[in-house]
């Protein structure tokens, strides 16, 4: 039963992935402009924007267009970028890496460091360190990432501390992680906007599973508290957290644009933001169902840790 709830998930998550591609190919023809017109400049002919247009195939049917475009997307095809010429997986192979590095590293803090506030805050709860974590979380949830951004830039590499760079240092071509202090700013900046969501869900969970009968019933027979949170009351909670640690993480791909920006970071956000300044639909489309596929693949993920996590889910499935 639980592989039937899998395959049934993950048909549901094709067929999302199916009406993204739908929406963000609609969505680019809406782009206005035109793409010949944008590479050869206001001062080109007639003949050599037609030439264009024939050589990128734009002067095809828009469902050709999209037929041939999905067709390449199951065989790893991307298309050709309209602003360099060449493939749209050799333009975003390196920024995909580095953006990929840049979420991993939020994750792999933000994830444990919200769910160990959270249980900490829980376990204290009324008092004034529960107060003070929850009220510092409850600023940053308020906060745009830009905010938290700029004000980071602000204390550790201008006027305050200068002990870190403003933006990316490293050369074109050159890994990120060659230079791990222009990492420190941009990987803040997205620990500090995903862990207080982490911390005030983990908390709010943890707290009705410790007033729940069974871990009263636990506490009655004598078992150590430690084992009462940690065996019993910590994996009933995570089922409920898995949910928003999926949201956060998904936000991830998209929120990464605003602070790769910020930081004049070399990953997908920057180059998104180039594409669209130049109208290279074929990066936008590529980019785009890049963000849809981590988002779906994130929250069946946690649809996944979800159903193990929770017993009740679990004998549904």
């Amino acid at each position: 039963m639980f592989a039937k709830v899998i395959i049934r998930r993950l048909i549901f998550s094709a067929f999302i992935l199916l009406a993204v591609s739908l929406i963000v190919f609609g969505a680019t023809l809406l782009l206005p402009g035109d793409a010949a017109r944008a590479i050869l400049g206001q001062q080109a002919t007639p003949e050599r924007i037609a030439a264009l247009n024939e050589q990128l195939g734009l002067n095809l049917p828009a469902w050709q267009r999209y037929l041939e475009w999905l067709g390449g997307l199951f065989v790893g095809d991307f298309g050709t970028s309209t602003a360099t010429g060449g493939p749209v997986s050799e333009l975003l192979g390196p920024r995909i890496g580095n953006s990929f590095v840049l979420m991993a590293l939020a994750a792999i803090i933000s994830v444990p460091l919200g769910i160990g506030l959270g249980v900490y805050s829980a376990l204290h709860r009324g008092t004034r360190r529960d107060q003070a974590l929850t009220g510092i979380s409850l600023v940053l949830a308020a906060m745009p990432e830009f905010v938290i951004g700029i004000a980071l830039i602000a204390i550790f590499a201008t006027s305050v501390f200068q002990i870190l760079p403003a933006v990316t240092l490293a050369p074109p071509g050159q890994p990120v992680w060659l230079i791990p202090a222009q990492l420190v700013l941009p990987t803040a900046t997205l620990v500090l906007v995903v862990t207080p969501y982490i911390v005030r869900m983990m908390r709010a969970t943890m707290i009705e599973v410790l007033d729940s009968g069974f871990v009263e019933m636990a506490r009655l027979k004598g078992v150590p508290e430690r084992r009462v949170i940690f065996r019993h009351a910590v994996p009933h909670a995570l089922g409920p957290v898995a949910q928003v640690v999926a949201i956060q993480l998904a936000w991830l791909a998209g929120g990464v644009v605003v602070v790769e920006f910020l930081f004049r970071y070399p990953g997908i956000g920057q180059a998104l933001i180039d594409a669209v300044t130049y109208r290279d639909v074929q990066v936008v489309q590529a980019i785009s169902m890049l963000v849809a596929a981590v988002y779906v693949v994130v929250n069946l993920a946690a649809d996944i840790v979800g159903i193990l996590t929770n017993p009740k889910l679990r004998s549904a499935a």
